[in-house]
């Protein structure tokens, strides 16, 4: 009997790097693309160019598949729960995946659960937005409920004057406390049907404008104590929403203690590092638990592990050349590229760095992106 197929539907680096891990398994990944130049679509064969807005698309790319997973968030829930009631396995499933795409959804059931999470109100007039002021104070946070990603869909507003011009977009919006916070952090863990989870090190997410820019595995400086409060809190929330497959909770940590940010339902850009940075990386890990196969090792294979994100600039310049200078000032980085068009800020590959000194690992990572981005390097 041959090795089951796995559905993954959206065709972007996750799923690019997905196929990278079943080829190691023996497994078949079948994507459902938006085009033919999507980042997996230029690398896996099983490629299917479809809408994943459309029932009919979804189910015949289904056709075969033992599971389908997802790369995003952006298949309409109802559509889920179609394929669902027609005997199709979803992974994460369509319960599950409210929670990752809806915030509003996702802020009331933690705090239902007693998961810290920012206060927050759902707003729909400037009135609303100007009474929760009342309560927490101006700045305050405006979020899109639905498809907000990388900043996107996040406005920080200071006065009813900016709140007005966000409420008018007519973006169904959730309003938030602007949180103080020390640093972001994010707790990568899986969860299998079976029920068997697996947690790897809490690390620290660097952002700019919105954008995760850099990884620092494990997150230096953080307790035991705060890294174990992290872990069981994802792997509760896991467990609570019976999620299936990779679930990355970002966090905030405060003077106060740990805030639930953000919930993604896939593979995750803060866990990009555990390719070379653990003994099972997220992509392989999240084929072993949607297939419910004993979950892997997730240790890191270093002390010290950074991933740094490559943004595009204003063109990608000569990147084969980059590619040869920069892996012989440093034969050991590791490099991710995703197969993109070139745009500024938009994320189209990562570096990543292993070793034993936090300070020179960083370095080296953010040379590495730094130069295939510019074709300079960084000034010591």
């Amino acid at each position: 009997m041959g090795l089951p197929v796995v559905g993954m539907v959206g065709g972007g680096q996750l799923s690019r790097m997905t196929h990278q891990a079943a080829i190691a398994l023996g497994l078949s990944l079948k994507v459902l693309a938006d085009a033919t130049h999507d980042s997996a679509a230029l690398v896996a064969n099983g490629v299917t160019v479809g809408d994943h807005t459309s029932l009919d698309d979804l189910r015949a790319f289904s056709e075969g598949c033992e599971v389908v997973t997802f790369d995003h968030e952006h298949v309409p829930n109802g559509l889920l729960e179609a394929l669902e009631a027609e005997g199709l396995r979803i992974a994460p499933g369509s319960a599950a995946l409210r929670h990752a795409q809806d915030k509003i959804v996702m802020r009331e059931r933690l705090a239902a659960l007693g998961i810290p999470v920012p206060p927050f109100t759902p707003v729909a007039t400037v009135r609303d937005v100007e009474g929760f002021a009342k309560h927490v104070g101006w700045p305050l946070v405006l979020k899109a409920a639905t498809g907000g990603y990388d900043g996107k869909g996040v406005w920080v507003v200071h006065d009813v004057e900016q709140a007005a011009e966000v409420v008018a977009s007519g973006v169904r919006l959730v309003a938030e406390q602007l949180v103080p916070l020390r640093r972001e952090l994010a707790a990568v863990v899986a969860r299998s049907p079976y029920g068997q989870g697996a947690a790897w090190p809490v690390v620290e997410t660097v952002q700019a404008d919105g954008i995760c820019v850099e990884v620092l595995a494990p997150a230096p400086g953080l307790s035991e104590e705060r890294a174990l409060e992290a872990q069981s809190l994802a792997l509760r929330l896991a467990d609570a929403l019976e999620v299936v497959g990779v679930l990355a909770v970002e966090l905030f940590e405060t003077a106060d203690g740990l805030v639930v940010n953000e919930l993604a339902m896939r593979p995750h850009n803060s866990a990009h590092w555990t390719i070379e940075g653990a003994r099972t990386s997220q992509f392989e890990q999240h084929l072993r638990a949607v297939l419910d196969y004993p979950l892997g090792a997730t240790t890191q294979t270093a002390p010290w592990v950074v991933m740094a994100n490559m943004l595009g600039g204003d063109d990608d310049g000569d990147l084969d050349r980059r590619l040869h200078m920069l892996f012989g000032r440093d034969p050991a980085l590791k490099v991710h590229l995703y197969g993109k068009v070139v745009k500024p800020g938009r994320k189209i590959g990562h570096v990543t760095a292993l070793g034993d000194d936090l300070d020179d690992v960083r370095r080296r990572a953010q040379v590495g992106a730094h130069y295939l981005r510019t074709g300079t390097w960084l000034e010591d």
